[in-house]
């Protein structure tokens, strides 16, 4: 019996276990689970949860909420008083109770305390490192994934320590030295150094088996691919054609259009409401109602209700001023001065000067100083984006470290509001235009902790201090202004001070952030720019690049230090 307990197969109805289609044991039990070494299987009958040996008697007295297999000769166990594990003669491997365990898995296994962190513990139960993190999981061939708090992955070794330092969306175990990750443009695969294998991104992707694996393309297609990202076999052609997927991008200013139209009009302050209550209340002409909000529907902005009612759908409603991430401003900018400075892009593309000064006679900044209503908006529409971007900063970066910051060219503030409601001890400043600071308003949460100081970020600044932010102000400028700026931050910063800049690292390996950086162009002459761009910047300005810090938004932090 000893030997044919790796035989045994759950019954059809879960109550038993059976050999050859026999029961093995007289005894029923409400549930019961597969047999692991030692020869012991999970059950659960009206005393509780525990386990058995191979003729169904109990292996030891305790009862349990639940039981679950013997990995590694240990099983994770849920009492009325956590979890722990066991050993196959029922004592516990430790005194510590947890809020969930997995499995031991290579000599070690994943834990959460009852606040929610993960970690991973050792064979005696001990902690196998010290970091803690939002999830940990099973360990394969030596590593295991960890996600920290703002949802970004990435894979460490039996003592915690990072394997390659590269973060991730989603992230899975390697197989075969290639592991599945999904960043910003989608899933791919990996190598052991977090490294992509090829430039292409998918809706999804399996693992590599044999060199080749099946994935799942945004069109809906499905191929098998080879180690380069090459497609060697067709499994399911496209929802649509590469000529209506092309044509649907050519008409994107039909969408951008229809958003800012309606933002204009105020129809989602209407809502909810029927087609013909919108066209009397934001006074467009009689029977058109119906056809924007059908295009509303397209765009997933709005539901029909069977009365024929409309109402705003959860994308739909941020486009709604009253909500406190409301992107109206953004589809009033988006749709308004930065639309017809595109039309010049293919001027600024052979010129390398900005479509929209050349439009309105001054410098984007410049032309928003003079006028005081697309002022506010615009900086609405950028709180709006710094409230939902750098709400998870503070948990990517150690802020802590510091007494003071500054907050160059900060706007109203948004983001240096953030970090002072993490970081209870900070204190900071914010520099910007006059325009910008006289338009600012300082919560009284935080009064006492932050001011705004009027400054030139081309002139010598008003104010030093020893850790500056530049957060998305270097890709507002071309790369001798942006020099320029920088040298004002190191002039009034003091030696080994540091510098965070925030901004989108463009990776030479995908698109991510091209079109982006045309933008900059069209706008301002400024640009989006790569790690080694960086370096060059800091290297000129008197700053030396410590490491760029991935965070959960479409930024990253660089950090530098004052040399």
């Amino acid at each position: 019996m000893t030997v044919q307990w790796r035989e045994y197969r759950i019954s059809p109805d879960a109550s038993h276990h059976v050999h050859r289609g026999r029961p093995v044991y007289q005894s029923r039990f409400d549930e019961v689970l597969k047999f692991h070494e030692p020869g012991l299987a999970p059950v659960h009958d009206a005393s509780g949860a525990y386990h058995i040996t191979p003729d169904g008697l109990a292996a030891y007295e305790p009862r349990y909420i639940r039981t679950f297999g013997f990995y590694e000769g240990r099983a994770a166990v849920h009492a009325a008083d956590g979890w722990f594990h066991i050993r196959g003669d029922g004592s516990p491997l430790y005194g510590e109770r947890y809020a969930w365990c997995g499995n031991f898995q290579e000599g070690r296994c994943p834990v959460r305390l009852p606040g929610g962190d993960y970690f991973h513990i050792t064979g005696d139960g001990s902690a196998a490192y010290g970091a803690r993190y939002r999830y940990a999981g099973d360990f394969r061939d030596g590593h295991a994934v960890v996600q920290r708090e703002d949802g970004q992955h990435t894979h460490i070794d039996p003592s915690g320590t990072p394997l390659h330092g590269r973060w991730f969306l989603d992230l899975d175990v390697f197989h075969k030295r290639h592991a599945r990750a999904c960043d910003s443009g989608g899933w791919h695969h990996v190598d052991m150094f977090g490294e992509p294998l090829y430039g292409l991104r998918f809706k999804n992707v399996e693992p590599f088996y044999n060199g080749q694996a099946r994935v799942e393309g945004f069109d809906g297609s499905l191929s098998v691919i080879d180690e380069a990202g090459q497609a060697r076999l067709e499994l399911r052609r496209p929802a649509q054609s590469q000529l209506e997927g092309l044509s649907g991008d050519m008409v994107g200013l039909w969408r951008t259009q229809t958003i800012h139209a309606a933002v204009d009009l105020g129809v989602f302050e209407c809502l909810p409401a029927s087609a013909q209550e919108v066209e009397r209340r934001t006074r467009m002409h009689g029977s058109v109602g119906a056809r924007l909000m059908r295009a509303l529907m397209e765009l997933g902005l709005v539901l029909r209700d069977d009365t024929g009612v409309y109402h705003p759908s959860q994308r739909g409603a941020l486009l709604m001023r009253s909500q406190a991430l409301s992107l109206a401003d953004a589809a009033r900018h988006w749709g308004r001065e930065a639309y017809e400075a595109w039309a010049g892009v293919a001027r600024s593309l052979r010129t390398g000067e900005s479509a929209f000064e050349r439009q309105r006679g001054a410098s984007f900044f410049d032309w928003l100083a003079h006028r005081p209503a697309d002022l506010q908006a615009y900086h609405a529409a950028m709180a709006t984006y710094a409230r939902h971007d750098y709400r998870g900063l503070a948990n990517a970066v150690d802020f802590t470290v510091h007494d003071n910051i500054l907050d160059a060219g900060g706007g109203t503030g948004e983001l240096a509001f953030a970090l002072l409601r993490s970081c209870p001890g900070l204190q900071a400043t914010v520099m910007d235009r006059p325009e910008v600071v006289k338009a600012a308003t300082l919560p009284t949460d935080l009064a006492g902790r932050c001011r705004f100081v009027a400054g030139d970020l081309f002139q010598k600044w008003p104010v030093a201090a020893d850790a500056v932010i530049l957060a998305r102000v270097i890709h507002d400028w071309p790369d001798s202004d942006a020099v320029r700026i920088l040298r004002r931050a190191r002039d009034a910063m003091p030696r080994d001070a540091t510098l965070y800049v925030i901004e989108l690292v463009l990776d030479d390996s995908t698109g991510d952030g091209g079109l982006l950086d045309l933008h900059m162009l069209v706008m301002t002459r400024g640009a989006e720019r790569t790690e080694a761009q960086f370096r060059n910047l800091f290297a000129q300005a008197g700053f030396g690049l410590l490491d760029v810090i991935d965070t959960a938004s479409v930024s990253s932090v660089i950090r530098a230090r004052a040399i």
